[in-house]
C-alpha cells in the first residue's frame, strides 16, 4: 500500500496531522495487531500560499488578518490551532512564525525521499514543519533548509546546498503540484491512499487507522 501525503510545512494543521497519522502507522505496523501489508507514505508538495516572495519576514499573523477578515478573527484562528497543536504534544510559537515561499523545502523533500527514502523523508518533513511552528525559523532560507535537512537525513549540509543550486526537483515538484489539481486537491493534508482512496485533513489517530485498516481489507478481498 502507498498512501501519498499532499501537504506543505507552513500549514498548522499538516503538522498535528502528521503527528496524529504517525501514530496511526505505529499502530498499524507493530504489536499484536499489526497489518500484514507494507505501508510506503510518500509526501506529495502543495504550496498554501506560492506567491509568497522569497526573502518576506511579514509575521504570519498579518498574513491571517489578511486572509480571514482582520486581526481579532486571525488571533481566534491562532489560539484555537495553538490549542489543539498544545492537546497533541506540539508547542507552537505563531507569534514568531513568519510567511514563507515553500518550494525550495518542497524540493529537497523530494530529492531526500528519492535518494535517501521515504523514512528519512518523514524526518525531513517533520524537521521542517517544527522550525516554522515552534522555533520561528525561515523555511524558505537556504541554509536553514540545508542545515535542517542534512540532520535530519545524516549526510553533509553541502549535499544539500549544492542539489539546491541546480534544478534537481524543479520538474518532480512542479508535476506534484499539478498531481494536486488532478486530484481535485483544495486543502491540506490530503492523504490519497493507492491512488484511488482519499483521506480529506488531520483526522483523529483512531480515524485514520480505521480508515487504512478498511482499506487494507478491501484490496485483500478484491484479490481473492
Amino acid at each position: 500500500m502507498v498512501i501519498e501525503i499532499w501537504s506543505d510545512v507552513v500549514c498548522p494543521w499538516c503538522y498535528i496531522g502528521k503527528v496524529r497519522f504517525d501514530r496511526a502507522i505505529e499502530a498499524l505496523t507493530s504489536g499484536p495487531d499489526a497489518v500484514d501489508e507494507p505501508i510506503e507514505v510518500v509526501y506529495r508538495a502543495y504550496q498554501l500560499d506560492p506567491t509568497a516572495p522569497v526573502g518576506t519576514s511579514n509575521p504570519v499573523r498579518e498574513t491571517y488578518a489578511k486572509k480571514f477578515g482582520g486581526y481579532e478573527r486571525a488571533e481566534r484562528i491562532i489560539e484555537n490551532l495553538t490549542a489543539t497543536a498544545r492537546e497533541d504534544g506540539l508547542d507552537f510559537r505563531m507569534d514568531i512564525a513568519k510567511r514563507a515561499n515553500t518550494l525550495l523545502a518542497h524540493r529537497i523533500l523530494w530529492w531526500t525521499g528519492a535518494t535517501h527514502g521515504p523514512a528519512a523523508q518523514s524526518r525531513v518533513k517533520t524537521a521542517f514543519l517544527d522550525a516554522y511552528f515552534t522555533r520561528g525559523l525561515d523555511v524558505a532560507d537556504v541554509d536553514v533548509l540545508a542545515d535542517l535537512a542534512a540532520t535530519a537525513i545524516g549526510c553533509a549540509t553541502s549535499d544539500v546546498s549544492t542539489m539546491l543550486a541546480g534544478d534537481t526537483g524543479r520538474g518532480e515538484v512542479s508535476e506534484e503540484l499539478a498531481q494536486a489539481i488532478g486530484h481535485g486537491i483544495t486543502g491540506v493534508p490530503t492523504y490519497v491512499i493507492d491512488g484511488a482512496w482519499a483521506i480529506p485533513g488531520a483526522q483523529d489517530t483512531d480515524t485514520f487507522e480505521r480508515v487504512i485498516r478498511r482499506s487494507i481489507e478491501r484490496k485483500a478481498a478484491s484479490a481473492e
